[in-house]
């Protein structure tokens, strides 16, 4: 019943105190989509997936009651902000182990999916009947996951949040309710759950960091909750608009603004929000920097459609890919392109650049392409000229990424040592939003079916190795900070029985350890993949593996120095060669990301980021005197260090 509130200057020191030093580097002076787009960046970058079904133990880290009802010597009730009564007495409160009921409010909690599951979840049929997904890591994120009571989450379904008019459903203890929306200058008019207005900043930084999180994947998302065939845009809709730098339609966003503004971040949202960042590495922003609520969604867009991209031309044609480059549209409002193939009146690819690579592409065979431009209004451009690509009959790249190592060793309650890793030979950086690791898992009737699955996300270049990583991992050669993906879904999960893939477009077979429907026989045994494979494999062959004891763990992470070396570039010149102190390097460097000095082993003595921004050169001071190999993102030059 009683709230703690600290005075605002003390909650602005406590909040910067928190923020790890250097955590939004490169934010500032942003504002619009583009700051929305580089926060992504930050927050998507190392973060831990835990599984669903363990995710309310950490409740007693991110959701006691210290602030209300109870002070800080509360160990067991946890916040449920459906139901609690700021200004009195609880009708009712909850511990960690009440999880379940829904007969009526008090009877027990949920983890509610403040954004709705049904965004994310993947449909497919088999046998023909419907089966349901739910995706990770959007279904384990703590930032908009939250207890709360089972009858009322049951009652909201997935309604989205909202403003409630005269038509009232639900009336809860708190005076929480479920009734006939009522947002201003938005069309909905089914069913809303308004929050009180204790907790109605809450909901709209949850919710704006769901579209700032999983940009790139937004269009990819139901923007309908419901999935029938025959979606009414008035009583099913979703507030995601289906874009990925918006995110959210207008009218919404004004209210999600109106309620940030009107309840201001609490102490109670400060400590969860630092709780969460110890247990999954991220943060939500607008927490930590309440004021980019209103700084990215502040774009004011004109009605002027922009003008086409020109000069579209093929500069390169592989068996498996095309490369495209284009000049820029002269507005300064444009966000991107769009990418069209064979007349199609879908969009294949978007890309913020004048370049892109088009993958998946049949060999020997001819594609026609053409670009269109996109404003902050999301108003299109015509079309740019149209180019003819013809794919060669076969090249020296892999068709796809493939998977490299499979390591299933120690695994219990404390102990997970699985790891996968994957390699992209393919001659151009590939978008990982497309791809996911699946898995099958064995009911109690002994019947195999398709488990939760794990999608990745951002980008890989050629000749890029990754890794992903079970966060119970005590692999000897590799923690969680050098893995790209960190997860304790479902398909990091497998014990050697388990048919484990790479897939591409949901369920599309790109590379297989073990075969489907079948007990494996892979446990407790490191697969390493052999050097002469260099193409993935839709079904599993063990020929095509070594394999190694259980835990093994060598050169994890890194493409083998043979790979390296075959992978130098002729374009980047390197100087003097033996070097003493400073290696420098010619050629086009303004857009290397990455440096990285590795030795005849695979280990990386040295990495730096945006190594020539200010500079031509690379200091090699410090490293003993050896033969070494220089990488600059997906290219090789070997060195001698006097």
């Amino acid at each position: 019943m009683k709230k703690i509130l600290l005075p605002i200057i003390l909650i602005s020191t406590y909040i910067s105190a928190q923020i790890p030093a250097g955590y939004y580097d490169g934010t500032e002076g942003l504002t619009g989509y583009a700051l929305k787009t580089k926060i992504h960046d930050i927050i998507s970058q190392k973060n831990i997936s835990w599984n669903y079904d363990g995710l309310q133990l950490f409740y007693k880290q991110t959701d006691l009651d210290k602030y209300y009802d109870h002070d800080a010597s509360n160990t067991e009730y946890l916040l449920d902000i459906y139901s609690e009564i700021p200004t009195g007495a609880d009708a009712y409160e909850y511990v960690i182990t009440q999880l379940g009921g829904g007969s009526a409010e008090g009877s027990g909690y949920n983890k509610e999916h403040m954004m709705p599951q049904s965004t994310f979840t993947t449909i497919w049929y088999e046998a023909n009947k419907k089966k349901t997904i739910s995706d990770y890591p959007m279904f384990s994120d703590l930032n908009f996951i939250i207890p709360a009571d089972a009858r009322i989450n049951q009652l909201r379904n997935n309604y989205p949040y909202g403003i409630a008019g005269t038509t009232n459903y639900y009336t809860f203890t708190n005076t929480s309710k479920i009734s006939k929306a009522a947002i201003p200058n938005y069309p909905y008019v089914g069913r809303v759950y308004e929050p009180i207005d204790e907790f109605k900043g809450d909901v709209a930084r949850s919710l704006l960091y769901f579209v700032v999180r999983y940009e790139g994947k937004l269009g990819s998302f139901n923007t309908a909750y419901s999935t029938s065939a025959n979606i009414n845009p008035t009583t099913d809709q979703c507030p995601l608009d289906g874009t990925e730098e918006r995110a959210i339609d207008l009218p919404y966003v004004e209210m999600l603004k109106q309620w940030s503004t009107a309840d201001p971040v609490s102490q109670r949202e400060i400590d969860r929000n630092n709780a969460i960042y110890a247990i999954q590495n991220n943060r939500n922003p607008f927490i930590d920097h309440p004021e980019w609520v209103n700084m990215i969604w502040s774009e004011t867009p004109d009605a002027i459609a922009p003008s086409a991209p020109g000069s579209l031309t093929s500069t390169q044609q592989n068996a498996y890919f095309v490369n495209l480059n284009w000049t820029a549209s002269p507005e300064s409002d444009v966000l991107g392109y769009r990418i069209y193939m064979n007349g199609g009146a879908t969009p294949i690819a978007t890309t913020k650049g004048t370049s892109i690579s088009i993958d998946h592409l049949d060999p020997s065979t001819t594609y026609t392409f053409t670009v269109k431009a996109y404003d902050k209004g999301y108003l299109e451009s015509p079309f740019s000229n149209t180019v003819t690509a013809s794919t060669v009959a076969s090249d020296s790249y892999a068709k796809d990424l493939i998977i490299t190592k499979y390591i299933s060793g120690t695994n219990n309650l404390i102990v997970s040592n699985n790891a996968l890793e994957i390699t992209n030979r393919t001659g151009h950086e590939v978008n990982l939003n497309s791809y996911r690791i699946n898995i099958l898992l064995k009911n109690s009737q002994g019947n195999y079916y398709r488990a939760d699955t794990y999608e990745l996300e951002g980008k890989v270049s050629n000749n890029e190795t990754f890794v992903i990583l079970n966060p119970k991992s005590t692999l000897s050669c590799y923690s969680n900070s050098q893995a790209k993906f960190v997860t304790a879904s479902d398909p990091m999960t497998f014990q050697g029985d388990n048919y484990v893939e790479l897939a591409y477009n949901q369920f599309v077979t790109v590379d297989a350890i073990g075969t489907k429907y079948v007990a494996n026989t892979n446990g407790n045994v490191s697969l390493y993949r052999k050097s002469s494979i260099y193409q993935p494999n839709s079904t599993f062959s063990i020929g095509e593996w070594d394999s190694y004891p259980s835990n093994y763990c060598q050169n994890l992470g890194t493409l083998s120095t043979n790979e390296l070396i075959a992978a130098k570039d002729k374009k980047l010149g390197i100087y003097p060669n033996p070097v003493y102190d400073r290696l420098f390097v010619n050629g086009e460097i303004e857009k290397i990301k990455t440096a990285q000095i590795i030795d005849f082993s695979g280990k990386v003595i040295l990495t730096e980021k945006d190594p020539f921004r200010n500079k031509k050169d690379i200091s090699v001071q410090g490293i003993p005197t050896g033969t070494y190999i220089l990488r600059l993102d997906e290219y090789t030059q070997q060195f001698i260090k006097k």
